[in-house]
């Protein structure tokens, strides 16, 4: 069972790192930093992108319009925390006892 929760966690920590890269790289696009024309910045953020929109694009839907500013990996990041915290807590029992 620790196994399993191991590999939980690890996944969710590739899905945050990949959540932070794809910000990163959209503020280096945004501010025009990186060329997009250069084709290994483009496969970079490629897959970031096909890594990270299928989670994104939910929370995208149900957020109104901010003006420009997207919170919705600051929101998943939240909800992938609370969620591994739970299957630890749930699994292995309370810390705080």
């Amino acid at each position: 069972m620790q196994s399993m929760l191991i590999l939980i966690d690890s996944l969710v920590t590739f899905i945050i790192w990949a959540l932070i890269l794809q910000v990163i790289m959209s503020w280096l696009i945004a501010f025009s930093i990186v060329n997009t024309q250069n084709k290994f910045i483009w496969k970079i953020n490629y897959a970031l992108h096909k890594l990270t929109n299928p989670l994104l694009s939910p929370i995208q839907q149900i957020l109104p319009n901010l003006g420009g500013i997207d919170i919705s990996p600051v929101i998943l990041i939240i909800v992938l925390h609370f969620a591994r915290n739970l299957l630890f807590e749930l699994l292995l029992g309370s810390p705080f006892k």
